[in-house]
């Protein structure tokens, strides 16, 4: 497989798929912090973006698996419930795509790394912004976040579940809507960054790897999903994630 990914030594592609497992599992138990994961682990080894490059199609593929998971038509219902979401966040994302290109990378590490961090600490506190009713304008704006943080680091899933857990959205359905959101955001990461040259033909079979290790701890993570008290290992992977972000942080600043 090094013959296809010649810029990677074989201790880095399995280093690689070891963080691939770990966020595929992560986002099989809670429905989100794949992208973040793999940014956080693949940015320890990696060029910020070649470890984009390697997001890109497993984020795309587990994302439809956990989007149809209940079926076609609740993933459809999730759709239009959240159209103008989708709408906005797509349009950012494609706009702050061809940042990749022109960010220096401390800069884009601090970006990932700040949101982050703020939203797990947050979240590990105990503060929840509660919404009594879902509002256009909020929504909007928060798209918009989620859609420009997206589009230049991959990483857009703390905006968009601090919305839906503001709206106290159903369990089940939450599940359902990020991987609904998620993954109509990864086709439009996707098509985004064949447009900035991410995705390229020297990077495609990096990311077509990537999907292996992530489907497989998707499906483990969902299999404990079923099993195990949810809340624990959100607390867990909040606290993982709280970790990661300053760790971003500080090579930012380092940098």
């Amino acid at each position: 497989m090094t013959d296809l990914i010649p810029f990677l030594t074989p201790i880095q592609l399995a280093l690689a798929f070891m963080v691939g497992l770990v966020a595929g599992t992560v986002k099989g138990l809670v429905g989100f912090a794949m992208p973040m994961v793999l940014v956080s682990g693949l940015n320890l080894f990696l060029p910020a973006e070649i470890s984009l490059a390697g997001l890109i199609l497993p984020t795309l593929v587990t994302n439809g698996i956990q989007a149809l998971r209940q079926g076609v038509s609740a993933a459809w219902s999730s759709v239009k419930r959240f159209r103008l979401f989708l709408g906005i966040g797509a349009v950012f994302l494609f706009s702050s795509a061809q940042l990749v290109r022109v960010l220096p990378a401390h800069v884009m590490l601090l970006m990932i790394g700040v949101p982050i961090t703020i939203f797990a600490a947050t979240q590990l506190m105990g503060y929840h912004l509660r919404l009594r009713s879902p509002s256009a304008r909020t929504e909007a704006i928060v798209a918009a976040f989620a859609g420009f943080i997206g589009g230049f680091s991959g990483v857009w899933g703390p905006p968009t579940v601090a919305y839906l857990t503001a709206l106290n959205t159903e369990k089940s359905e939450q599940m359902r809507v990020q991987g609904v959101i998620y993954g109509m955001g990864a086709v439009a990461l996707t098509a985004a960054h064949v447009t900035s040259g991410v995705l390229r033909a020297e990077t495609l079979p990096f990311s077509v790897a990537m999907v292996i290790p992530a489907v497989t701890g998707l499906l483990v993570g969902q299999a404990l999903h079923d099993r195990i008290d949810q809340q624990v290992f959100r607390k867990a992977t909040l606290a993982v994630l709280t970790l990661a972000g300053f760790s971003l942080i500080l090579r930012g600043l380092a940098a």
